[in-house]
């Protein structure tokens, strides 16, 4: 799960000023080639967005996973990682206090008590695909960031980083959702080719393999990259950086409707829905003259 370390949504009185990307995210990335509105709603206005259940679970699923090789590896086992829940979901909401509404209309508390229940289940499933008495990880959350020779920054969190005794790094990644079809496979290995990138431009070391673990299936996905592939996922991102550039010089952000528009926070300001973004913030480059 990849936590974008761009500016993202805020709220309240205090929101930050509007300045243009500086970088790419490989959720910033997805975003836009989502739906370049939903970018900048995100990236420039900060438009804030309700938390949601399922990714606050994500979130929390997470945590555990993380402090979990805090214990000796003796003491990793799937009771001591449930006990780890409560602990982490207080920690949670207390960094977020907008958490709070997620269950606000729960007074009995039956609704969470499910919830928390499902991300124990979650836990519980990782223990039957992963053994972690078994695994150091060299790196855990780990916040990486390069630019490239043409000057784009690109940056992001890797969940874990594994390092065999030859020397080989394998990427690893926690999804709490299920495993996609086949035929979207490779729009799931994307964020991953994008930390592999990040990886071999900044350590000059190819990963020897990917893996994404789902937790909602019980699948792992893994891919082994090669450098050709780290080219093509280089000259993708340079393409949509242009992309992204262009819009945010000219305000044309324009909204792209697929079935993911009814999740969508935005819909009240979106024209797809009748609505009307709010003023662009940032200065808009002048046409060129002899230009319509």
């Amino acid at each position: 799960m990849e936590t974008s370390t761009e500016t993202g949504p805020e709220s309240g009185p205090e929101k930050a000023a509007a300045v243009a990307p500086a970088s790419l995210s490989p959720s910033r990335a997805s975003d836009f080639m989502q739906c370049p509105l939903l970018y900048r709603f995100r990236v420039i206005d900060k438009l804030p967005e309700k938390p949601s259940e399922a990714a606050t679970r994500g979130t929390l699923v997470h945590a555990v996973l993380e402090r979990l090789f805090d214990a000796p590896a003796g003491e990793r086992t799937a009771p001591q990682a449930k006990s780890l829940i409560p602990g982490q979901w207080d920690r949670l909401r207390e960094s977020k206090p907008e958490l709070a509404e997620l269950f606000a209309d729960d007074a009995e508390g039956e609704r969470m008590a499910r919830w928390l229940g499902e991300a124990e289940q979650l836990v519980e499933r990782w223990f039957t695909l992963e053994d972690p008495t078994r695994l150091e990880p060299a790196e855990r959350e780990l916040f990486v960031e390069t630019r490239l020779e043409s000057g784009l920054k690109l940056r992001g969190i890797i969940d874990r980083v594994d390092v065999a005794p030859t020397g080989e790094v394998r990427i690893v990644d926690y999804k709490t959702g299920k495993a996609p079809r086949a035929e979207y496979a490779e729009g799931a290995l994307f964020q991953m080719k994008f930390y592999a990138l990040v990886v071999w431009r900044l350590k000059g070391v190819v990963p020897r393999r990917l893996q994404l673990v789902y937790l909602g299936s019980g699948d792992v996905l893994t891919y082994d990259p090669v450098i050709a592939d780290l080219e093509r996922v280089e000259r993708k991102l340079h393409a949509l950086w242009d992309a992204i550039q262009q819009a945010t010089e000219t305000g044309e952000w324009r909204p792209r409707p697929t079935k993911l528009c009814g999740w969508c926070d935005h819909q009240a300001v979106c024209p797809e829905f009748g609505g009307t973004p709010p003023p662009y913030p940032l200065q808009v480059r002048a046409p060129e003259s002899g230009t319509a």
